[in-house]
Parts: C-alpha cells; sequence; structure tokens
C-alpha cells in the first residue's frame, strides 16, 4: 500500500510541474513557482505518511486478531475437557457409605448399615464375665436370621474389655466373649466357616472415661462384616 500512494503522488506532482512549467514561461515568477512546489512537496510527504500508519493499523489489528483466536483455542485444547464432560462424575464411584444407604437415607438391605440399625451388630457381658444374658441371646438370633437371610456375607467377631485388669487379663477374656458369641450363632444354624473372631482386650474402648458407665460400654463382642462388605 505505500508504494501505491507513493506512485500516486509522483505522478501528481509531474502533472503539476508540467503545468507550472508552462505557466512560468507564461510569465509567472520564480518565487510563485518554487512556492507552488513546495506546497507540492509537503501534501506528497502527508500523503505517503498517512498510506504507511493506515496499512499499519491494519496489519497490527488483523495480528492481534489472530493471536487472541489462537490463544482462545489454546486455552480450550490446553484444558483437555469439553464443555459437556465437565464437571461429570462417574455414577459407578459411590462410596460404602452412599451403597449401604438408599436415595430416601434408608439402611440397604444386606448391607453394614442394615446389620447395625436394624438388627443390633454388639452384645454386651458383666464384669470378669463371658456368658450371654436374655437381651445378648435376642440380639444374636436377630443376627442369625440375618445371616440366613444373606448367605454370601461373611464376619468377623471384635471380643473387648474394659480398662481395669492386665493387658493378657483382658485378651484371655475378650477371647472367651467373641469365642461365646460365634458358638450360639453356630448353634442357631450359621455355618462356622463365615465367623471368624478377633480379640481386643483393653486396646480399643468404646467409651473413655473410668467409671461404670463408660466400662459397661467396653464390656461387648461385635459382629462386623468383613465380606462382601469390604
Amino acid at each position: 500500500m505505500p508504494q501505491l500512494h507513493a506512485q500516486h503522488w509522483r505522478t501528481q506532482i509531474q502533472m503539476n510541474h508540467s503545468h507550472f512549467s508552462t505557466a512560468a514561461r507564461r510569465g509567472f515568477g520564480v518565487r510563485t513557482f518554487s512556492l507552488i512546489t513546495l506546497l507540492a512537496l509537503m501534501m506528497f510527504a502527508l500523503g505517503a505518511c498517512a498510506g504507511i500508519m493506515d496499512d499499519a493499523m491494519t496489519d497490527g489489528s488483523s495480528g492481534a486478531d489472530a493471536s487472541a483466536s489462537a490463544g482462545a483455542d489454546s486455552a480450550d485444547g490446553g484444558s483437555g475437557v469439553s464443555g459437556d464432560s465437565a464437571g461429570v462424575v462417574d455414577s459407578d464411584s459411590a462410596t460404602p457409605e452412599q451403597e449401604s444407604h438408599d436415595q430416601s437415607g434408608t439402611a440397604v438391605p444386606g448391607s453394614v448399615d442394615d446389620l447395625e440399625v436394624n438388627v443390633g451388630d454388639r452384645v454386651f457381658f458383666a464384669t470378669d464375665r463371658s456368658d450371654l444374658d436374655s437381651a445378648a441371646q435376642e440380639t444374636l438370633r436377630r443376627q442369625a436370621a440375618w445371616l440366613q437371610r444373606y448367605p454370601e456375607i461373611v464376619v468377623r467377631i471384635e471380643g473387648h474389655a474394659d480398662e481395669r485388669g492386665t493387658r493378657e487379663y483382658n485378651l484371655a477374656l475378650s477371647q472367651r466373649r467373641a469365642n461365646e458369641t460365634r458358638e450360639y450363632l453356630v448353634g442357631l444354624g450359621i455355618a462356622s466357616s463365615r465367623i471368624s473372631i478377633i480379640p481386643y482386650g483393653k486396646e480399643r474402648p468404646l467409651a473413655l472415661c473410668s467409671n461404670e458407665n463408660c466400662w459397661k460400654q467396653n464390656r461387648r463382642a461385635v459382629t462386623t462384616v468383613v465380606a462382601p462388605g469390604t
């Protein structure tokens, strides 16, 4: 574009030069002729500068548009996530807590929460005792019925004791409690292969205080689901 502007003004100057040369020969003064020529040169210079500026502005605008477009494409490509897939969570990745409840918050039948809430997962013992009272036996009858309803479930019985006594004594006591619970379930028709035991002694108290209100909660045997719940 600058070359076209320059060519245009050179043509104008040549025409003006020819015209004014003729006028000079007809009697115009040299000073007048020189002034007109100077004005023509100034107009040429201004026209050429204006053309260069227009071209520069056009090129700069085009470059900015191209850069903006490239930047937007790069941002979209670099994210690696399309608008349709952003924020989508895999519906198959539910946690065990979610799987234990339906949409209304009710424990799903056959789940860990079903055992804990609707059946009862623990029995309690008197001080230094491992025999089952009537309340414990009733809880275990419900557990046996639940295990018969869901034959694929395997459980483990955890034996516990309160804080009083030595570590060795409480480990032995908690094992007797777990064994007594297991044998009662087996006597109700649950296969022994589905029930394992583990004694914890006083190492895992449920309640933390040094009085009977806490001790009676810690003298317990807890039935926990190990398969297929975990």
